[in-house]
C-alpha cells in the first residue's frame, strides 16, 4: 500500500491550521504537506508536527504574494533575483520544517527565454541546495492560466537537461488526467523521474475515489513498480473531511 500524507491547506480545514496535524494523524497519515506554511511560526509548525509524530512531506516555493501577485515566478524573465531571493527564503523554511520535497513553481511564462530563465533559475537552485530535493509540476492551463509548466513532456525535458540528483518531477494525477487524459500512462512515461505524488478525482477535484480516474488501479500500479515515496490527498472534501476518507482502505 502506498505511503498516504495530508495536505493540510486543502484538507480538513473545518479547523484551524495547527489543530488540522492532530486531526490528520487522528485519520491515519504519517506525513502532511503545507503549500504555503509562510504565515505561521514556523516553530509551532514543527512542535504540531513533533507532538504528533508527522513528517512535513513538501511546502511549495516562492512564499505567496499577499499584494495579488503571481504564484510562482521561476520561469519568468527579468525576476531573476527575485526568485533567488525567495528561493532563500523558502529553503530557510524547508529546513526548518525538515521538508522532504521543495516545490518550485514556474509561474505565468511562455516561449523559449521563460524556457532558458527556468532552466537557469532551477540549475542555481539544485547547486545552491544540493541536500534538498526539489520538485517541479506540470500544472493544466484550466486551473492555471498560462502556467509555463503545462506539459509532462517538457518537464522531463527540463530536468534532463539540467540532471541535477536532487531536481525530480512531481506527479499531479488530476494534472495528468486534465492534460494528458491518460493518468496511468502518463505515470508509466514519468514514474522514472517521480519523486512526489499527488491525487485527486476528475472532474470535480474532489476525494481519489469514485469518478474519471481509476485510483485503485493507480495506487496498484504504484506498489507494483515499487513507488517509495509519498502519495499526498490534495483534494477537496465534498463533505466534512472525515467523511471522505474511505480511500484510504479501499483498494
Amino acid at each position: 500500500m502506498p505511503q498516504f500524507c495530508a495536505n493540510l491547506t486543502w484538507l480538513f480545514t473545518e479547523l484551524p491550521f495547527l489543530e488540522r496535524f492532530a486531526a490528520a494523524k487522528e485519520a491515519g497519515f504519517d506525513a502532511v504537506e503545507v503549500l504555503f506554511p509562510y504565515d505561521v511560526n514556523a516553530q509551532d509548525i514543527v512542535n504540531a508536527m513533533s507532538r504528533h509524530e508527522l513528517q512535513m512531506a513538501l511546502i511549495n516555493c516562492p512564499p505567496p504574494n499577499y499584494a495579488g501577485g503571481p504564484q510562482g515566478f521561476a520561469a519568468v524573465p527579468g525576476l531573476e533575483e527575485r526568485f533567488k531571493k525567495d528561493f532563500g527564503r523558502a529553503l530557510r523554511y524547508a529546513q526548518t520544517l525538515g521538508a522532504k520535497h521543495l516545490h518550485i513553481m514556474a509561474g505565468v511564462a511562455e516561449g523559449d527565454e521563460a524556457k532558458g530563465t527556468f532552466v537557469n533559475n532551477l540549475r542555481w537552485a539544485a547547486a545552491k541546495a544540493p541536500a534538498q530535493s526539489l520538485t517541479i509540476e506540470p500544472i493544466n492551463n484550466e486551473t492555471m492560466p498560462g502556467y509555463f509548466l503545462n506539459d509532462f513532456n517538457l518537464g522531463r525535458e527540463i530536468i534532463t537537461a539540467i540532471d541535477a540528483p536532487n531536481l525530480r518531477l512531481q506527479f499531479d494525477a488530476f494534472h495528468a488526467a486534465k492534460i494528458t487524459g491518460d493518468v496511468l500512462g502518463t505515470w508509466d512515461a514519468m514514474r522514472d523521474i517521480t519523486a512526489h505524488v499527488q491525487v485527486a478525482q476528475m472532474p470535480d477535484r474532489g476525494e481519489p475515489d469514485r469518478g474519471e480516474i481509476d485510483f485503485p488501479a493507480f495506487f496498484a500500479d504504484l506498489d507494483a513498480q515499487g513507488y517509495a515515496g509519498w502519495v499526498s490527498g490534495e483534494y477537496k472534501p465534498r463533505h466534512a473531511t472525515v467523511d471522505g476518507l474511505s480511500w484510504l482502505t479501499d483498494h
